[in-house]
């Protein structure tokens, strides 16, 4: 019954509120992040404690007035989630001001491939219908399954309706790598979103100067196939919402892919470090990150 009304919210969403007047859309969703914010539950509370490790100087006050915006700034990320497939290229192409794409180009031109990693930042799905469309370049990417069933359909619909080829975390029968690595020897794009590891084996990094676990996919598929890696920043300006993609992150000398692997997610988090830091509002991490937080799972019953 959960999962069914779950669904029926997702629905109603990209049913009813993407026809909204833009601007009673956008009042909605601040009423929204206002009173969740105001009611402290858990993943406000735990926005907070992340902020407290970007900005360790800052008090009680100045963390309660980064929590508010940054839960703007997230329902924002679903009120134009909501609204951007009735958006048209034109609009998409002014809305996303990129800096940073000549060695992208250059990686594609050359027949390289190249991989785009991101924080949760902004709106990736913005910078997904971007990339695909103004950017010119199709890309393949990964998605958690969510449940129920139908949700994770829809969300797939959704986004390979913006140009995006989507691939399952999990609970398929073709291996998401090798097909990732595929595209990437064909010379086309793969976009991932890269600073949260879901799967307990990433790649210990240090990140504002306490450990945490990050995917070590973008940089082992980079090690694994010559593709280009270029982290990349995303954040709100007024009606705007800019990226920067950032230098190609390359592996270092050595015949230890693993080891490569590591030192290059280690250099994309320090790259994302100090655009979260910049932007912090626009960091949507309402989950617990940090190894402290976590709590270590029994054993199996």
């Amino acid at each position: 019954m959960k999962e069914r009304l779950v669904d029926g919210a997702y629905a109603a969403g990209w049913a009813g509120l993407r026809h909204l007047p833009e601007p009673v859309a956008r009042g909605l969703f601040n009423l929204i992040a206002d009173i969740a914010w105001r009611r402290e539950g858990k993943g406000v509370r735990q926005l907070e404690a992340n902020l407290a490790r970007v900005h360790p100087d800052a008090d009680a006050a100045r963390l309660r007035e980064l929590s508010r915006a940054g839960m703007r700034s997230y329902l924002r990320y679903w009120m134009e989630s909501f609204r951007l497939p009735t958006w048209s290229l034109d609009r998409i192409a002014a809305a996303m001001p990129v800096k940073g794409l000549e060695p992208l180009h250059e990686a594609m031109a050359a027949g390289r491939g190249a991989i785009l990693a991101l924080p949760h930042m902004g709106n990736w799905d913005l910078a997904g219908a971007w990339i695909a469309s103004a950017g010119g370049y199709p890309f393949t990417t990964v998605a958690e399954r969510l449940k129920p069933e139908s949700l994770f359909d829809r969300f797939v619909a959704y986004r390979e309706g913006l140009g995006m080829e989507v691939l399952a975390l999990t609970g398929s029968d073709i291996s998401v790598v090798g097909t990732l690595a595929r595209r990437l020897r064909e010379g086309k794009l793969v976009c991932l979103v890269g600073d949260r590891d879901l799967s307990e084996q990433g790649v210990p990094v240090d990140f504002f100067g306490e450990q945490t676990r990050m995917p070590a996919g973008p940089a082992a598929l980079a090690v694994r196939t010559g593709a280009a890696l270029f982290p990349v920043t995303l954040w709100y300006d007024g009606p705007v919402m800019h990226a920067e993609v950032h230098p190609e992150v390359v592996p270092p000398t050595g015949d230890d892919k693993r080891e490569q692997a590591a030192a290059m997610t280690q250099a994309m988090a320090d790259v994302w470090a100090e655009g979260i830091r910049e932007h912090s509002v626009d960091w949507h991490m309402l989950q617990k990150l940090w190894l402290s937080d976590l709590t270590p799972r029994g054993p199996q019953q």
